[in-house]
């Protein structure tokens, strides 16, 4: 068999945002790309680079005759396509990952507590402009790209974060706080982390030694960067800590709340994401046992109330025996939405049509049970091209 290509060797057959023509991986054969993805940009290559990018050998060559590559060294890039919404929201996988692949050499500088409060501010920006859709991408984790997976987790958690303090009426510098302790409350295992999440073996005893200790190094590896919002690095420290004194690192009786926030959203999302030794839960069941876990308190029912019933991403059986995913949450005025993939025969219906839950033969009847024969489901299918 031969050897993968370097991703570096194929820039020129790459055009900016055009859906990838094969499947891009680390040097240890772990998705970072899949079939369909994008590239966009200069930052966004480099980092892929840097984590070792390659390409299936025989992928590589039929695209490349398939494109007529000639001069394999050749570094001219194509014309750029404009970047959507959900290119935007990929980005922030990149863009996260270059600042937490910085925090152990910025011990000393000064200037990266400003750069990562600038990145959080703009990814909240960027998921408020489409909440439904980004809860989508939390719970439709289709591409398992265990390499990035303390990324995606950090970003999907941030996503539950803002929802749920939202949900609780917390005033948005509070809110600012709790996503960027979302994002950076793993620092310190994301290789780990990516590790444990494509083995088929329970953590080992030297595994679980470095979990039970990240929450700690975490918070010193900020310190060290020149972190001093004292509620920041307390949700950091706190985020394993149980009321009661059942966490750890510190069995504190009582964590702070926006660490009770943390630890909530933590465990939900994942609980819906899969893993090599697992499959994701159906968010019913992780909301149910959050609630039990929780004995129904304050911060479980706001996170299951901001998450819907019926999150976006999930599918769903209609009252008439189709099969749908939904797109956007019931709130208190309006019904959720939702676009039928197949129909009462599981013959797969023609474009994306809208049902109205609230007629009687589209009401939500409950979860799809048996998924497996499901399609994949990009979510450009079912929302458009977002801006």
């Amino acid at each position: 068999m031969k050897p993968p290509v370097p991703l570096a060797e194929l820039r020129g057959i790459l055009v900016d945002g055009e859906p990838l023509p094969f499947r891009v991986v680390d040097n240890l054969g772990r998705l970072l790309l899949a079939l369909g993805q994008r590239i966009h940009g200069e930052r966004q290559f480099a980092a892929l680079i840097e984590r070792g990018a390659c390409v299936d050998h025989a992928e590589a060559a039929a695209v490349r005759q398939a494109r007529g590559f000639i001069a394999e060294n050749d570094t001219t890039a194509g014309r750029a396509r404009s970047m959507t919404w959900f290119d935007a929201l990929e980005q922030q996988v990149w863009l996260l990952d270059d600042l937490l692949r910085k925090l152990p050499a910025a011990a000393g500088a000064n200037d990266w507590p400003a750069q990562f409060e600038a990145f959080t501010d703009a990814h909240i920006a960027l998921v408020e402009r489409h909440l439904d859709a980004a809860l989508f991408v939390c719970v439709r984790q289709q591409d398992r790209r265990f390499a990035l997976y303390a990324l995606t987790h950090a970003l999907h958690s941030a996503t539950v974060v803002l929802l749920a303090t939202r949900q609780l009426g917390w005033p948005a510098e509070r809110e600012r706080i709790a996503v960027r302790a979302a994002l950076t409350m793993n620092a310190s295992t994301l290789e780990l982390q990516a590790r444990m999440a494509e083995q088929v073996d329970p953590p080992s005893k030297k595994q679980m030694d470095l979990i039970r200790a990240h929450p700690l190094q975490s918070a010193q590896m900020l310190r060290d960067a020149g972190v001093t919002d004292a509620d920041w690095l307390d949700a950091v420290e706190q985020h394993h800590e149980r009321s009661g004194a059942g966490g750890y690192p510190r069995a504190l009786a009582e964590p702070g709340e926006i660490a009770h926030v943390l630890r909530a959203a933590d465990v939900f999302t994942a609980k819906i994401t899969p893993r090599a030794l697992r499959p994701a839960l159906l968010p019913q069941a992780a909301a149910r046992q959050l609630f039990q876990e929780e004995k129904g308190g304050a911060i479980a029912t706001a996170l299951i109330r901001a998450v819907g019933v019926y999150p976006p991403g999930e599918f769903v059986r209609l009252k008439n025996g189709e099969t749908a995913i939904v797109i956007q949450r019931a709130t208190a005025a309006e019904a959720a939405v939702v676009v039928s993939l197949n129909s009462a025969t599981g013959k797969a219906l023609a474009g994306t049509p809208r049902r109205d839950t609230r007629l009687p033969e589209y009401v939500i009847a409950g979860p799809l049970q048996e998924r497996n024969s499901l399609p994949r489901i990009l979510p450009e299918q079912v929302y458009g091209l977002l801006d």
